[in-house]
């Protein structure tokens, strides 16, 4: 798990009043940084240009010509010409020993874009915009200095914003690195030390990013056990039961002691695998309850209420987010909601917390999460996205790790079941949720097929190899 931050100028401006580290320093150790990932990936007969930009971004950038002039054939590219304090140091020191500078673009084997940096936050001007969009046409290796230009402090993309294939960010990552735009963007992301150890430049914050070693999966250490002993999940099957059985064997699979679909149909008529139960009442020994999967119209807000009157762990999703009972459920402490977009958008005017459309939310999804959350403090929210939010209270997290394989009917009902089942087996709503996401996400990633292949019955049989 690391650390994510809204900004760092503050986390420079500590190290140099507590540990006496100059800007100078920093920016040293950022542009070393560069040029080690370089030389421990790119032969030295590459031929590399480092596009910069007037401002301190740009000042990385010529730090790194310099430290790279001599052992490759490296270029600089002036974008715009320095004009910060450090830019125009940079350019002494990179003329002294002659770095050659190059009137226009030209083919290479790695591109740097350092043009601007994550004080950005607007569009770009007609001269700029050209040069990205030729940086982006050519064909070579593609790094962002800190961040892609055109990524702004918020996480949107500008019009035109630079592809890179990898981003060597400085000193922390960024949450504007996280929105789902900028994932088509960022590439690989690593961080870069600026003279000290990460441990000692980061501060305290609320929000993290999950890595896939955080994944923990459902113990059955107790040898002296039975079924019962690993909790009792209960899925209402709704409408279309399709969903409600991919969910009841997700959770199966993922290690609940028993699993039972709870509806009004007579089951010999939905054809149900031998594996799941049936009822038309929750059973006395459930544990955990999921709803919403497939849910239609088959339950009024009345029946619902009967149905989940109770204090048990409850994990909502699909359906029951347009319907007014929600309300009434968001009470509850040990509930998790696990909306698209389309169904926060609906979430958040039935509470009358926002009225807008997905568009906004998707520019705006780490404020939104933050406004739901503070709203209401004892539920788990699970945003579906390319980059997953998770938050509870004050507590926020970012699954990173999913990929359009996922991009199908039917994922989203596994996960439900997946969360469902650890809720069942005595997780806690934000543990279940992060490692319920975790899981999911590793199970597309250890998909072997075409990224378009992926099935839902395919994660089912994949949990086993977890």
């Amino acid at each position: 798990m690391q650390k994510l931050f809204e900004e760092v100028g503050s986390l420079d401006a500590r190290c140099y009043e507590e540990f006496f580290l100059s800007e100078d320093i920093l920016m040293e150790h950022a542009a070393q940084g560069m040029a080690s990932y370089i030389k421990n990936n790119f032969s030295n007969n590459e031929k590399i240009i480092i596009a910069v930009g007037s401002g301190n971004n740009g000042a990385d950038g010529i730090a790194l010509a310099r430290l790279l002039h001599g052992d490759y054939n490296v270029s600089l590219f002036f974008v715009k010409e320095p004009k910060s304090h450090m830019a125009l140091l940079q350019e002494k020191r990179a003329q002294a020993i002659n770095v050659p500078i190059i009137p226009k673009l030209q083919e290479c084997n790695i591109f740097v874009d350092a043009i601007v940096g994550t004080g950005f936050d607007g569009e770009f001007n007609e001269k700029i915009t050209t040069v990205l969009e030729k940086m982006n046409t050519l064909e070579a290796f593609k790094i962002a200095c800190d961040v892609p230009s055109g990524l702004k402090k918020s996480g949107e993309c500008a019009q035109t914003t630079f592809h890179a294939d990898t981003t060597l960010t400085m000193g922390a990552l960024k949450k504007s690195l996280f929105l789902d735009e900028a994932k088509d963007y960022i590439g690989k992301i690593e961080v870069l030390d600026l003279g000290i150890s990460r441990k000692l430049y980061e501060t305290q914050t609320n929000w993290h990013l999950l890595d896939l070693d955080d994944l923990q999966l459902p113990l059955r250490a107790q040898q002296n056990s039975y079924k019962g002993s690993f909790g009792h999940l209960a899925v209402l099957c709704g409408e279309k039961p399709g969903a409600c059985v991919m969910s009841a064997l997700a959770g199966l699979r993922f290690g609940a002691g028993l699993v039972t679909l709870v509806g009004y149909e007579n089951h010999q008529m939905l054809n149900i695998p031998h594996s799941l139960m049936y009822a038309h009442a929750l059973p006395s020994n459930t544990t955990a309850i999921a709803c919403g999967m497939g849910l239609g119209v088959e339950f009024s807000d009345n029946e619902l209420r009967n149905f989940l009157d109770n204090d048990l762990a409850l994990i909502i999703d699909a359906d029951l987010f347009s319907m007014e009972v929600i309300l009434e459920l968001l009470e509850r402490k040990n509930i998790v909601l696990t909306p698209h977009p389309k169904e926060f958008v609906s979430l958040l005017k039935i509470t009358e917390l926002a009225d807008i459309s997905v568009e906004e939310l998707q520019k705006k999804r780490f404020f939104y999460v933050e406004l739901f959350c503070k709203a209401y403090p004892n539920t788990t929210l699970l945003l579906k996205g390319a980059n997953v939010i998770i938050g509870s209270d004050n507590d926020f997290f970012i699954n990173p790790h999913g990929s359009s394989k996922l991009a199908k009917g039917g994922s989203g009902d596994v996960l439900s079941g997946l969360i469902g089942s650890l809720l069942a087996q005595g997780k806690s709503p934000l543990d279940a949720t992060i490692h319920g996401s975790l899981a999911h996400t590793k199970l597309a990633q250890n998909y072997t097929g075409a990224d378009f292949s992926l099935t839902p019955e395919d994660l089912i049989q994949g949990i086993g190899n977890l």
